[in-house]
């Protein structure tokens, strides 16, 4: 059992190979971190714009007499 791990560190190309595929597998991983992270910042952004959205909404409806909200959201009521 040694001798084969002796051989496995002591030869230059085995370890330049296990380098290379620790190496690309730690790229990979951060690249997906990477991804997703990218793709948390783009919702929290959709999400932002859609809360502006619902703000200047309810401003509207908050800066309208009470009749006048109350018709405008009878056209919203379902029947």
């Amino acid at each position: 059992m040694s001798a084969i791990l002796a051989f496995l560190l002591g030869n230059p190309a085995i370890l330049a190979i296990g380098a290379a595929i620790v190496g690309g597998l730690g790229f990979g991983f951060q690249q997906r971190l990477a991804g997703a992270k990218a793709e948390r910042v783009r919702q929290a952004a959709v999400e932002a714009a859609a809360r502006d959205i619902a703000d200047q909404v309810q401003n509207d409806i908050g800066a309208l007499p009470a009749d006048a909200a109350r018709k405008e959201l009878r056209s919203w009521a379902r029947s």
